[in-house]
């Protein structure tokens, strides 16, 4: 076909593997009085032939998600908060000890790793394009530029203020379809020294787990190791790092340096030899993952379709992004999923993007349990568990659609 789109990375084709159809904005909750039109698009995933960088086959305007109203908080979550504690204080101990260190965050949001570092007394700015989120990390006398980061960002960064030890970004990356201006960028603004850190979701695990819903409007890339590695040569850098993390259902944390700079570690050849094993953006591995994904969609349809008519309450729990995915690819409406609730003020009282189920507070979860809560913040499942140990003792049951679907 002649339309058919390129690689974003290095041009090559793209082959499709799955298609979740006509898909909303993941984070466009509406009011339930909103008269604007919903925006739509489709939601299909390829792999490069070339490169093996999988990829959205559609790109989403990146002013629509990106916005002053945007709702995500990083530091919602005691284990996100946590873990970005943890990474910056890995930070402070190793890379920034030098004279007047300088560390650089990309989409800092509402500042939860860079506050530890501003307390340290670092010098450090974060690039934030979303104003809300941004004025919040400001409001915690953090450093913020409000922006995209892309080459020319970084030029003038650099200029104004010096190149930096560390460049990183959390669930960031993923997000950004050019990547040629953000990595020569990084280039740009990284010391010879210095190192570019990034963690976004595993596609090695999102193959393992049959977890879908990680792709949606905002994830563009679904990085691997072997992708990585080549997608930095083309941009004078190299993958010298590789390190699995838990956190959002399995990422990656990856360090990339100036080519020649630094010794790559063994983890590197490591986890490419893992990839190559696995063959995982093989034709057999995704269509595999298609497949799977269909039989997901018909057994939680039939599960809920079965609550429904034995008089079961269904309740959603977690408004996330990924779940627009799975509402919409699966016909979900308020008839299946009565409410989902959720501890985002900003989701409250909106309706889910495109399938329109009202969003309420944790306390209308307790106020009266349901039988059933989907589980739709399944990534941080032992967070909520925990909270949420009533809801079992009073005879609650848990549903899970990853890796399939199941009842607790």
């Amino acid at each position: 076909m002649a339309d058919r789109p390129g690689c974003r990375v290095c041009g090559g084709d793209l082959r499709q593997f799955v298609d979740f159809g006509r898909q909303p904005l993941s984070d466009a909750f509406r009011l339930p009085d909103a008269s604007e039109e919903e925006f739509f698009f489709r939601l299909a995933a390829g792999a490069c032939g070339t490169c093996s960088m999988v990829q959205l086959m559609e790109e989403v305007p990146r002013d629509r998600m990106f916005h002053a109203d945007y709702p995500y908080l990083s530091s919602g979550s005691s284990v996100m908060r946590a873990h970005f504690a943890a990474v910056a204080r890995r930070f402070l101990a190793t890379e920034l000890t030098g004279a007047d260190p300088f560390i650089v965050e990309l989409g800092c949001n509402d500042g939860v790793m860079l506050g530890t570092v501003a307390a340290a007394g670092i010098r450090h700015l974060g690039v934030e394009p979303s104003g809300g989120v941004a004025d919040q990390a400001r409001a915690k006398g953090i450093e913020v530029r409000k922006d995209f980061f892309e080459e020319s960002t970084a030029l003038e960064i650099a200029d104004a203020q010096g190149r930096a030890d560390v460049i990183y970004a959390a669930n960031t990356l993923c997000h950004i379809p050019y990547m040629a201006s953000i990595l020569n960028g990084v280039r740009a603004l990284l010391k010879p020294s210095g190192v570019f850190v990034f963690e976004d979701p595993y596609f090695g695990d999102i193959i393992e787990r049959t977890s879908f819903d990680q792709i949606y409007d905002e994830h563009f890339y679904f990085f691997t190791a072997t992708s990585v590695s080549a997608m930095a040569a083309r941009h004078g850098l190299e993958l010298v790092d590789v390190e699995r993390l838990p956190v959002h259902g399995g990422e990656v944390r990856y360090t990339l340096a100036p080519a020649g700079n630094r010794t790559p570690s063994a983890a590197v050849a490591a986890l490419v030899a893992e990839e190559r094993r696995r063959e995982l953006t093989s034709a057999a591995t995704l269509d595999g993952f298609a497949s799977r994904v269909e039989k997901i969609r018909g057994d939680l349809l039939t599960l809920l379709q079965d609550a429904r008519d034995q008089g079961r309450r269904v309740v959603g729990y977690g408004a996330t992004a990924k779940s627009a995915t799975v509402a919409n690819f699966c016909g979900l409406d308020s008839g299946l999923v009565e409410f989902v609730c959720d501890t985002t003020a900003a989701k409250q009282g909106r309706l889910t993007p495109g399938t329109h189920i009202p969003v309420r507070p944790p306390e209308e979860f307790r106020r009266s349990y349901p039988d059933y809560a989907l589980l739709f913040a399944w990534n941080h499942a032992d967070e909520v568990m925990a909270k949420e140990q009533a809801f079992r003792e009073a005879g609650g049951r848990w549903i899970r659609y990853v890796p399939d679907v199941h009842v607790l």
